[in-house]
């Protein structure tokens, strides 16, 4: 059976059942829903990463990886549905760490843009990219709070993107409760499923050889009361040199790639925290 489906934060392209995935805007992805799977192209860099972890301690926590299928002539990744089981889900996307670039896309865009603005920035009052990579995490949570709110999706479809300049604890947290809508209950099993989760990252093998960037916390709830979490987002997620392990809290500093994932994860956790308190 062949489901018509739009993106969580997309729109439609005309197809009906075929979209765009606009969550991992780093590589251009299709997606197809069957049942309670979706199909991704296998070209998709998140297959090594999915495959490794469901062998791993975090696999009840990423999207359900079920290998190859075939159609049409073209292979695609079997995975999860996430939002299968629930009605008219309210959805929120947290960016996860404290930079969203790879240490080596810095790198490269330096070998392309010189580190001093040239007479032309200048004159056209620009600024190189590498300092823009840089300087664009310091307008929103990213490199305060370790995470950043990327879209959030209400239970009658409506949209927002609009967190740009979501930047201070208090408008996170404004945006949190507007997104549960004050719910106790929603934010107590968000709270449990968020300490379950850091607990399980300290513990993995995968989470302390990998270089984690640009993933996703997926936040899903419903009317009825469901709520969960779940890491997604993996396609510049990249393999430390054999040896070599980060902590995910450790301060960046440009070669050691750490990415900070872990303190975002704590100020996530200590929002919700403050707010169930502030609520008792």
């Amino acid at each position: 059976v062949w489901l018509n489906f739009t993106s969580i934060f997309g729109r439609s392209n005309g197809l009906g059942n075929i979209c765009t995935v606009v969550r991992d805007f780093y590589w251009v992805t299709f997606v197809i829903h069957v049942s309670a799977f979706m199909l991704l192209l296998t070209k998709s860099p998140s297959q090594r990463c999915l495959s490794l972890l469901m062998k791993d301690v975090l696999q009840p926590y990423v999207p359900g990886y079920h290998g190859d299928v075939e159609k049409d002539g073209q292979k695609y990744n079997q995975m999860e549905d996430l939002l299968a089981e629930f009605d008219c889900p309210c959805v929120m996307d947290c960016k996860m760490g404290v930079r969203t670039y790879l240490e080596e896309e810095l790198t490269k865009a330096r070998k392309k843009w010189t580190q001093c603005p040239t007479p032309e920035e200048n004159e056209q009052k620009t600024v190189t990219k590498p300092r823009y990579m840089q300087w664009r995490e310091t307008i929103s949570s990213t490199a305060t709070l370790g995470f950043r709110i990327e879209g959030v999706k209400k239970e009658d479809g409506t949209v927002n993107r609009d967190f740009k300049k979501t930047k201070t604890r208090e408008q996170v947290t404004l945006a949190f409760h507007d997104f549960v809508k004050g719910n106790k209950d929603i934010l107590n099993l968000y709270l449990e499923r968020l300490k379950e989760i850091r607990g399980t990252l300290e513990i993995s093998q995968f989470f302390k050889t990998h270089e984690v960037i640009g993933s996703s916390l997926l936040f899903v709830h419903d009317s009825k009361g469901r709520a969960k979490v779940w890491m997604i987002d993996f396609g510049k997620t990249t393999p430390l040199p054999e040896g070599q392990e980060l902590t995910h809290r450790a301060t960046w500093e440009e070669g050691n790639r750490e990415d900070g994932y872990l303190s975002g994860l704590d100020s996530v956790v200590n929002i919700i925290s403050s707010m169930l308190d502030s609520e008792t």
